[in-house]
C-alpha cells in the first residue's frame, strides 16, 4: 500500500486484460486517514493458511 511508504510495492498478479486495467486502477485509490485506521484495527489472521 502507497500510504504504508514507498517502499512498499504489490506485486499484483494476473490472468487476463480487464484484472490488468483493474490492478492499474488501483494506483488511483486514495485512502483517507479514517480508512487507513480501520484497516489497522483488523485483527491478524489466526491460524496456518491452509
Amino acid at each position: 500500500m502507497v500510504a504504508q511508504g514507498p517502499h512498499v510495492v504489490p506485486i499484483p498478479g494476473t490472468k487476463n486484460p480487464g484484472y490488468l486495467a483493474d490492478n492499474a486502477g488501483a494506483a488511483e485509490v486514495r485512502l483517507s486517514a479514517a480508512d487507513l485506521a480501520d484497516l489497522d484495527a483488523i485483527p491478524a489472521p489466526v491460524g496456518a493458511r491452509y
